[in-house]
């Protein structure tokens, strides 16, 4: 059976594993919520472009530098938790944009939400899952196809995260509710690194 005719399955799991709850999610409503929809979008893109070209990376071999080096795995994982950490804390004590004070703080550029990618345990596993049954061959052909479906499928339903969280600024009309909203987000970000701290 061929990627083509996995294609509908494929595109399921796409959707399924982009569209639940993990760090980029959260951090892009949380994003949402803090800076709006349109400070948010080159955050948006550097998750939907940045995970793309993961996926391509790691298809076409990446993955086996960390099967042949396994401390470089384990180095990853360790910035992965530091990182995760210092993204929870900057996310608690941020404080909303607002026309007094509109660069109090700033959401994250393209290329930090690219970068990010490489430390999202979340992305890791939808990577690792989507080549495994998707393009078990390794073909370059195979790897273009999954990377093009999550490309498709991955943004749209990231950019909805962002939206519901610009949604609930209609809500969160006070700094204590603000404060509470980034505190609980945090907290749920700290939580994606139960796979990770699992493993140690």
């Amino acid at each position: 059976m061929t990627t083509l005719d996995l294609l509908p399955a494929l595109a399921g799991f796409a959707f399924v594993s982009s569209i639940t709850p993990g760090p980029n999610n959260l951090m892009l409503m949380a994003s949402g919520a803090n800076f709006g929809l349109r400070r948010s979008l080159p955050h948006m893109l550097g998750v939907g472009l940045g995970f793309t070209a993961m996926i391509v990376a790691v298809g076409l071999g990446l993955h086996g530098i960390f099967e042949a080096l396994p401390w470089a795995h384990s180095a990853l994982e360790i910035f992965a938790v530091v990182y995760l950490l210092w993204l929870a804390w900057k996310i608690a004590t941020a404080k909303p944009s607002t026309p007094e004070a509109p660069r109090a703080a700033r959401p994250l550029t393209f290329w930090q939400a690219a970068a990010f990618q490489w430390v999202n345990p979340k992305g890791w596993m939808m990577v690792i899952s989507a080549l495994t049954f998707y393009a078990a061959d390794q073909s370059l052909g195979a790897v273009l196809l999954v990377a093009a479906v999550f490309g498709a499928i991955n943004l749209p339903c990231i950019s909805a995260w962002a939206m519901l969280g610009q949604e609930m600024r209609r809500i969160l009309t006070s700094p204590a509710r603000f404060r509470a909203f980034n505190v609980t987000m945090a907290l749920l970000l700290v939580a994606t690194l139960w796979p990770i701290l699992k493993a140690f």
